[in-house]
């Protein structure tokens, strides 16, 4: 329950890497996506079809899809561990609810288009839209996908171990990706703010025979940072080795250099402000759902 938004989190680390061992045959292969042409001039952020087309460029909809089947998978595993076969029709119309697509698309749209205001997006799309920009989201989204499966993960996992064996210099590009986006920092963070409106939402709803007070919440989640910091930093590097393997050194570091401009960083820190509100958001329903089924409500 502690970590419950940890694997939720993880796909952070993509596009921007906001955000990703799988089989080569599920990543996009150099030239499969056709890029458009990118829109001429300069786009504010302010306005909403500037966003939309953003939002297009990065996959959006894929990048949610994944969430939301990560959550439904999570949910699953929850009732098994907080009330075990008392989940019924309403947790699956509550999980439903909460990870309904549309839902997630507007709220994360919306707080994107109020970070972003008066930001030329132009650069960002012109980059996505690019050959490789478009390759690059390909080859995420493939490795998230992949990700869904434990065993990938775990081999995913083994095969990073075996590249800081052999001092892997792909490493150093990867770190350096991890470092421009500050990647770690900002999942961590999110990490402990949704964990936080998790125990809140149980506390609200009742799970708890003695409710916790927000500092005692607060106490417990910062107890967690340090395994969590691990986790998140050994997953970043795993995930990024997986996705970005197709990838030569040359287009990683371009890659790299386009995460360092402020168009980019700008653009990164809206994605993850975008993704804690819709985490927090879900963590909290989670929280004030399974609380009901915990007190053992016949739903």
């Amino acid at each position: 329950m502690k970590d419950h938004i940890r694997r939720a989190r993880r796909y952070a680390g993509s596009t921007l890497a906001v955000a990703l061992m799988a089989a080569l045959a599920l990543a996009a292969p150099a030239g499969a996506e056709q890029a458009p042409t990118p829109p001429a001039g300069r786009m504010a952020a302010g306005d909403g079809e500037a966003v939309e087309t953003l939002a297009e460029a990065i996959r959006l909809d894929d990048i949610l899809d994944v969430t939301a089947r990560e959550g439904r998978e999570y949910a699953a595993s929850l009732e098994d561990e907080l009330f075990p076969g008392r989940g019924g029709a309403r947790w699956q119309q509550d999980i439903a609810r909460i990870y309904a697509p549309d839902k997630l698309r507007r709220g994360f749209l919306q707080r994107l288009e109020a970070e972003m205001k008066g930001t030329d997006t132009a650069p960002l799309i012109t980059f996505f839209t690019s050959p490789l920009g478009a390759r690059i989201i390909g080859l995420e989204i493939s490795a998230r996908k992949a990700l869904l499966d434990d065993s990938v993960e775990a081999a995913a996992r083994e095969a990073l171990a075996e590249m800081r064996a052999r001092d892997d210099p792909r490493l150093a590009l990867i770190d350096a990706f991890i470092e421009a986006g500050d990647l770690v920092e900002y999942n961590v963070a999110g990490a402990l703010n949704a964990n936080f409106a998790f125990y809140r939402g149980l506390r609200d709803g009742g799970a708890f025979p003695d409710p916790m007070s927000d500092e005692e919440m607060l106490a417990d989640v910062w107890l967690q940072e340090d395994a969590i910091r691990k986790d998140t930093r050994e997953w970043l590097q795993s995930y990024l080795a997986l996705a970005y393997r197709p990838l030569s050194d040359d287009d990683l570091a371009a890659y790299v250099d386009f995460s360092r401009t402020a168009a980019a960083r700008r653009f990164n820190a809206a994605l993850f402000s975008a993704f804690d509100e819709m985490f927090n958001t879900i963590s909290y329903m989670l929280g004030r759902a399974a609380a009901e089924r915990m007190k053992g409500a016949d739903l």
